[in-house]
């Protein structure tokens, strides 16, 4: 089987090309400096001539509200159309937990456009909806930080590690479409403002985190749900113990 991952020089994008070709299929890891840019349209054509699965993994560079809208809509559009042209089966997105709930912020609001172009496109598709990456806590804590505290939100986190990401994306790349949406959840629920306290510690960094309702997350007011899953989510594998003490110091 043929598969183009784009964004497959990425964090999730890396693992999940080195899993497919594992097992034993031809895999592209497309991304503007393996010459495949869905924005200009740049090897699209030639990338995906014979492929049959599509797995966008592509981000935005930038997160200002406009650019990220602009990125997400003409980036699933000139996708979806080459994908059209080759006669591409399925294709596969990673999105967010919440991104209908939290239209307050740009990023989101630009993750809802991909999606609603997938869903109107005539490409059979799956959607994997995934709560925050493991791997994101650090940034997560800067951007909260003031001087030396960390404000943030108390809502509720279910923080799923890269490696169990990957697998699930490997896996819905060579299953059948589902025409719908499959949500992933790490396996530990906690207060976003605790785990990261928790991962700070862990990590030597003094900052002290501060609960606060009032902290946004990427521009958006959080609820207890608004990031987590209570829709029978797939559940990874590695808890945060686990991740930090193989992962977090790589």
């Amino acid at each position: 089987m043929k598969i183009v991952i784009i964004g497959g020089t990425g964090l999730i994008g890396s693992k999940t090309v080195e899993r497919l070709r594992k097992q034993g299929h031809e895999v592209i890891a497309a991304s503007p400096n393996t010459g495949v840019n869905t924005i200009t349209g740049e090897g699209l054509a030639e990338a995906l001539a014979g492929c049959d699965v599509v797995v966008d993994l592509a981000n935005s560079p930038s997160f200002e509200d406009e650019a990220v809208l602009a990125f997400f809509e003409t980036s699933g559009r000139n996708l979806l159309a080459a994908e059209k042209a080759a006669g591409v089966k399925h294709h596969v997105a990673l999105s967010v937990v919440g991104t209908e709930r939290l239209q307050e912020s740009g990023y989101f609001r630009g993750k809802l456009a991909q999606e609603r172009l997938i869903k109107a496109g005539s490409i059979p598709y799956t959607i994997v909806h995934s709560t925050q990456f493991m791997e994101f806590l650090g940034g997560i804590a800067q951007s909260g930080t003031v001087g030396g505290t960390v404000h943030l939100s108390p809502a509720y986190v279910q923080p799923i590690a890269s490696d169990d990401v990957a697998d699930v994306m490997t896996e819905i790349a060579l299953a059948a479409p589902a025409n719908g949406t499959i949500e992933i959840a790490g396996p530990e629920r906690s207060r976003l403002s605790d785990l990261v306290a928790r991962y700070l510690e862990a990590s030597g960094d003094s900052r002290k985190v501060e609960p606060d309702r009032r902290a946004r997350y990427f521009g958006a007011l959080l609820e207890d749900r608004s990031l987590v899953s209570d829709n029978n989510p797939r559940l990874g594998r590695i808890t945060f113990a686990q991740w930090f003490a193989t992962s977090a110091r790589k």
